[in-house]
C-alpha cells in the first residue's frame, strides 16, 4: 500500500504528534508499504532514516506555517502521488491537515485528532459554515474517546473511531529499583508551555512538599523544553526549590527511560491532555501515574491500578505526597504496570489502523483506479 502521512508537525520538532506520526510511518514502512511524509515542519539536526519526507517550508515561523501557495502546493503533490490513502494527522490549528482532508472525495482519507477540540468547537463550527468540512467523505478518528467526544460532536451523523497511540512495551521496560523508605524521585516529562501547565506543576509540587514531614527526602526531575522555562526557574528561586526540583532541559529518548529507571513515580498535571505519550512511557517502565482525570491519560491509566487519576490540583498534590510516603503501594503498582502490557501496543494499533484504510479505501477508489 502506497501511503501518505500529512502533518503540519514534523521532527525535527518534539512532539506527541510528531513523535507519533514518525513511529507509525516507520513501522508501517518495515511492514512492506511505501511511506512517506508530507508536512510544513521544514528540516533540521535530524536523519529521516528511511522515510521520505517532503517539507514544503524551508523556515518555521509558527508551527502551522502558511506561506503563499504552501497548501496549492501540498494538494498538488498529494494528488501527484497516486496514494493508496492519505493519513491525515490535525491539531487545533492545522491548515495543511485540513487542506489535504477536503481531498475525500478524490482519494481515500482517514484523518486523526490528536488534541482535545472541546474548547474549540465554536470555531470550528464556524469553519464548518464556510468550508463545510464535516462533510467530506473521510474516515475521522481520534487518540482517546476524550478526543472523539467534541469531534463527534461536530460531525455527528458520521462516526468518529478511536486510533489511539501506539508504545513498544518493550523498549521502555526497566529493571525496577529497590524501594527508598524515606524519599522519592517524582519525575515529569512534558513541554514547557502553558497549556502543559507547568507552573501548576510547580505550585502543587511546594503544596505537595510542605504537607511532607522534615525527613521525607522528596525529589523532582521535570524534563522538557519551552517557552515558560525562565517563569519556571524564577518560580524555583524565589521559593528557595533549586534544591530539589530539577530542570535539565529537553532529553532523548534513551535518557528518558535512564530517568525512569531512577523515577518512583510520574505526574502530569495537564488538563487539555488529549493522551499523553510520556504518561504512557512511564507507565510502561513500571512508574505509578499521577493525572488529571479530565484528560485521555485514562484511555491507559485506571485510577489505584496503573496510578491516580485527580479531578484538581489539590487533589494532585495529596496524591503525589501520599505516594511518596507509601513505598508499598508503589511497589505494588509498579510491579502491575511492569507485569501489564497497556491495550495500545503497536501491534493493536497497527492492525486497527490496516482496517481504517480498508474502511477509507471502500468509500473512495484509489486514484489510479479512477476513470
Amino acid at each position: 500500500m502506497r501511503i501518505a502521512h500529512v502533518t503540519d508537525f514534523f521532527l525535527p520538532r518534539l512532539g506527541g504528534i510528531e513523535v507519533q506520526v514518525h513511529d507509525l510511518a516507520v513501522r508501517q514502512q518495515a511492514a512492506g508499504h511505501d511511506v512517506e511524509i508530507v508536512t510544513t515542519t521544514p528540516g533540521g539536526p535530524v536523519d529521516d532514516g528511511e522515510l521520505r519526507v517532503h517539507r514544503l517550508s524551508e523556515r518555521l515561523w509558527l508551527p502551522a506555517e502558511v506561506r503563499p501557495g504552501i497548501l496549492r502546493d501540498g494538494r498538488e503533490l498529494l494528488l501527484r502521488g497516486r496514494y493508496d490513502v492519505l493519513h491525515v494527522h490535525a491539531g487545533p490549528a492545522s491548515p495543511l491537515a485540513f487542506a489535504a482532508a477536503a481531498l475525500a472525495d478524490q482519494v481515500p482519507v482517514v484523518v486523526t485528532i490528536h488534541s482535545l477540540l472541546s474548547h474549540l468547537e465554536h470555531a470550528f463550527r464556524a469553519l464548518d459554515t464556510a468550508a463545510g468540512w464535516t462533510r467530506w467523505p473521510a474516515v475521522w478518528t481520534a487518540v482517546s474517546d476524550v478526543a472523539a467526544a467534541p469531534l463527534r460532536r461536530l460531525v455527528w451523523p458520521a462516526p468518529v473511531h478511536v486510533l489511539p497511540n501506539g508504545i513498544d512495551v518493550d523498549r521502555w521496560r526497566v529493571d525496577p529499583h529497590p524501594a527508598d523508605p524515606h524519599g522519592a524521585l517524582v519525575v515529569a516529562v512534558m513541554r514547557l508551555a502553558a497549556r502543559k501547565r507547568p507552573m501548576q506543576l510547580l505550585r502543587l509540587l511546594r503544596r505537595a512538599r510542605m504537607a511532607l514531614p522534615e525527613t521525607a527526602g522528596l525529589r523532582v526531575v521535570i524534563a522538557g523544553d519551552g517557552p515558560r522555562r525562565p517563569a519556571m526557574e524564577r518560580y524555583l528561586r524565589r521559593h528557595g526549590m533549586t534544591g530539589w526540583v530539577s530542570l535539565p532541559g529537553r532529553l532523548s529518548r534513551p535518557q528518558i527511560r535512564s530517568l525512569f529507571a531512577q523515577g518512583d513515580l510520574f505526574v502530569a498535571p495537564a488538563i487539555l491532555e488529549s493522551f499523553g505519550i510520556a504518561a504512557l512511557e512511564a507507565r510502561c517502565a513500571g512508574l505509578p501515574v499521577v493525572a488529571r482525570a479530565e484528560g485521555g491519560i485514562g484511555q491507559f491509566i485506571t485510577d489505584g491500578r496503573e496510578g491516580v487519576l485527580v479531578d484538581s490540583d489539590a487533589a494532585m498534590a495529596d496524591a503525589i505526597a501520599a505516594l511518596a510516603t507509601d513505598p508499598d503501594r508503589r511497589g505494588r503498582i509498579a510491579a502491575h504496570n511492569l507485569a501489564t502490557a497497556p491495550p495500545v501496543a503497536w501491534p493493536d494499533v497497527l492492525a486497527r489502523t490496516a482496517g481504517l484504510y480498508e474502511l477509507a479505501a471502500a468509500h473512495r477508489a484509489p486514484i489510479g483506479a479512477r476513470a
